[in-house]
C-alpha cells in the first residue's frame, strides 16, 4: 500500500511541474471490502474434496465451507477543466486471507496490484459532445435487472456522449475486448498463425430518450469476431466462451474456422414512473452469432419485466424473466442469446446470478439469466430502524432447453463428433448447472445492510437454492449431478451467508 500511494504522490507531482501554471485538481476514491462467506455445496453435489461437506462453483472454483477475503480499489482523477480530466483506477485482490497466490498469506507480499481502468475524458472544442478514450467501464443499458444481461465490463474502448436536449441524447463506442492474444490455426493449411485474425471488435449506437414519466433507451450492436479472438491455446475454454456458448471458432475435435464471425444484438429497454410510487420497467434484447460452419451459431432473446411500488417503509416488486433456450438439435448452433460479459450486479438474485454488489459466492447456476425463465418477488430496502434496510427475495425459475439436449452433455455423439461435456459447454455457454425444461430452482435471499457511519457499510446476506433436476431417462437419469461433477449424482441445496465490512471514501 505505501508504494502505491508513494507512486500516485510522485506521479502527481510530476504531473504538476509537467503543467507549469496550469493548476490540476486531484481527487481520490476509494473503497475497502473485507468479506468473510460460509456455505456448502456451491456446485449442487458433495465436494470432490471432502465428500461431507466444501464449497465448489464456477467462480470460486474448490474453497473451505469458510473463507475469508478482501478487496481494496484506489482511483485517482486528475481534473484540468471541465472539459479535460484523466482517471486511472486501481485493484488490489482479491486476496483470500492465507493464500499466498493472492498474498493473503503469512507475510503477505504478493504481485496482487491490478490496473482496472485508466482513462482520459475531454470534450471537442466549441460543442457539447463528451469523449472518453481508454480502458473504462461499459454497459448496456438495463432498468430491471440494473445490470445488462449482455455486455456490463470493464474494456478499452472509445466512447462518445451528446446531448441534443433536455429529452433526447446520443451514445456511441467502439471497443476491443480481444486483440494480439494469440492466433489461430487453418483448417486448410494447418498451420498456426500467431496474433492474425484474433481481435474481436463491438460498435454500438444508444439513444436514451427521457419525458415526462417516461424513458425508454432503443440501442444496437455489432461485433466482427476474428477465428483466433479466443485461441489462446488451440482450444476453447476462456471468459468469453464461458460467457457466450457458440462464438467460438470450434470445439474440440473439429478444425479451427479461417473466417470472421459476426455477431448482432439489438433492444429496447426502459421505465414508466408517470403514476409515481407506481413503477414499471422492461428489458427486451436480441442476439445472434454466425460463423460459415453453422454448429457455431447462436440466436436467441431475452426479456425482463418489474412492477414496483414504493413506499415510506419499502418496495414491494413483482418480475419475471423469459430467455430463449436451445432446440434439441446440436447440429443447428445454439437458440440461446449470445453474452459478452454479464458482469454487473443482477438485482434479480444475489446468489443464483451474478448479483452480489461486493465480493460474495455468487452465479451458482450462471453469470447470465440466458436459457431460463423466472418469477420473483421482493421487498426492498425495508427500514423500520434508521440506516438499517432489508431486501428479502424469493425467484422459482426453471430453464428452457430442450431436456434431450442433457443427452449430448453426457456424451452423445453428433455426426460422429463426440459431444461430450467439454464441447457441449462451449456450445452452453459454460453454465454451472443447464436446465432444461424439466429442471426447477428456488431461491430465498435476505440482504441486510447497516449504514454504521456515513462511509461505512456492514452487509449481512444469506441466501438459499434448492434445485430440482429431472430424475427420468429421458433427461438426466439417475445420477444427474455426475454431469456437473459430483461423485454420487444426489442433488444438494446450497447455501451460503456473507458478512462484509465496507469503508467507501
Amino acid at each position: 500500500m505505501k508504494k502505491l500511494m508513494t507512486l500516485a504522490l510522485a506521479a502527481a507531482m510530476m504531473l504538476g511541474a509537467a503543467t507549469g501554471a496550469n493548476a490540476i485538481d486531484f481527487k481520490a476514491k476509494g473503497q475497502w471490502i473485507m468479506s468473510f462467506d460460509y456455505g456448502m455445496h456451491g456446485d449442487f453435489a458433495k465436494s470432490k474434496a471432502n465428500r461431507n461437506s466444501g464449497y465448489k462453483n464456477s467462480t470460486t472454483g474448490n474453497e473451505d465451507e469458510f473463507e475469508a477475503r478482501q478487496r481494496v480499489r484506489l482511483q485517482l482523477d486528475a481534473v484540468a477543466s471541465e472539459a479535460l480530466s484523466g482517471t486511472v483506477f486501481f485493484e488490489i485482490g482479491d486476496q483470500v486471507w492465507g493464500n499466498s497466490e493472492t498474498g493473503g498469506a503469512l507475510g503477505a507480499d504478493g504481485k496482487v496490484v491490478e490496473l482496472k481502468r485508466a482513462y482520459i475524458d475531454w470534450m471537442v472544442p466549441q460543442t457539447d459532445l463528451k469523449v472518453r478514450m481508454g480502458i473504462q467501464g461499459l454497459a448496456l443499458p438495463s432498468f430491471t435487472t440494473n445490470a445488462s444481461q449482455i455486455f456490463d465490463d470493464d474494456v478499452a474502448a472509445v466512447s462518445l456522449n451528446y446531448q441534443f436536449n433536455e429529452n433526447v441524447g446520443l451514445t456511441a463506442f467502439w471497443a476491443r475486448p480481444y486483440n494480439d492474444n494469440g492466433g489461430y490455426k487453418s483448417q486448410w493449411s494447418g498451420k498456426d498463425y500467431d496474433n492474425y485474425m484474433d481481435n474481436m471488435d463491438m460498435f454500438a449506437v444508444l439513444l436514451p430518450l427521457s419525458f415526462d414519466g417516461v424513458k425508454v433507451t432503443p440501442w444496437v450492436m455489432y461485433a466482427a469476431m476474428g477465428p483466433g479472438m479466443l485461441n489462446y491455446d488451440k482450444k476453447p475454454g476462456n471468459a468469453w466462451g464461458r460467457a457466450s456458448a457458440g462464438m467460438i471458432s470450434g470445439f474440440k475435435g473439429t478444425d479451427w474456422n479461417d473466417s470472421y464471425g459476426n455477431a448482432f444484438w439489438a433492444g429496447v429497454t426502459g421505465e414508466v414512473t408517470y403514476w409515481d410510487p407506481f413503477r414499471i420497467a422492461w428489458d427486451v434484447n436480441y442476439g445472434s452469432a454466425s460463423y460459415e460452419d453453422e454448429k457455431m451459431n447462436r440466436e436467441g432473446w431475452l426479456a425482463s419485466l418489474l412492477l414496483e411500488y414504493k413506499l415510506d417503509w419499502g418496495t414491494p416488486g413483482l418480475y419475471g424473466w423469459y430467455g430463449s433456450g436451445d432446440d434439441s438439435n446440436p447440429r443447428n448452433g445454439s437458440e440461446r442469446m449470445p453474452v459478452v460479459s454479464a458482469n454487473g450486479n443482477n438485482g434479480f438474485s444475489n446468489f443464483a446470478f451474478n448479483g452480489n454488489p461486493y465480493i460474495a459466492r455468487e452465479g451458482v447456476l450462471g453469470t447470465n439469466m440466458t436459457g431460463t425463465w423466472g418469477i420473483g418477488a421482493r421487498l426492498k430496502d425495508v427500514s423500520f430502524v434508521e440506516d438499517l434496510k432489508h431486501t428479502l427475495r424469493v425467484n422459482f425459475m426453471g430453464g428452457t432447453n430442450a431436456p434431450k439436449m442433457a443427452k449430448y452433455m453426457q456424451g452423445g455423439y453428433v455426426a460422429g463428433e463426440k459431444r461430450g461435456v467439454e464441447a457441449i459447454n462451449a456450445a452452453t455457454a459454460y453454465d454451472p448447472v443447464y436446465l432444461t425444461t424439466e429442471d426447477y430452482a428456488l431461491e430465498i435471499g435476505l440482504t441486510n445492510t447497516y449504514k454504521m457511519y456515513d462511509n461505512f457499510t456492514v452487509m449481512l446476506d444469506a441466501a438459499y437454492i434448492a434445485l430440482w433436476l429431472d430424475d427420468s431417462r429421458s433427461t438426466w437419469g439417475k445420477n444427474a449431478m455426475k454431469t456437473f461433477g459430483g461423485k454420487d449424482g444426489g442433488v444438494y441445496d446450497a447455501w451460503n451467508v456473507n458478512l462484509s465490512f465496507v469503508y467507501s471514501f
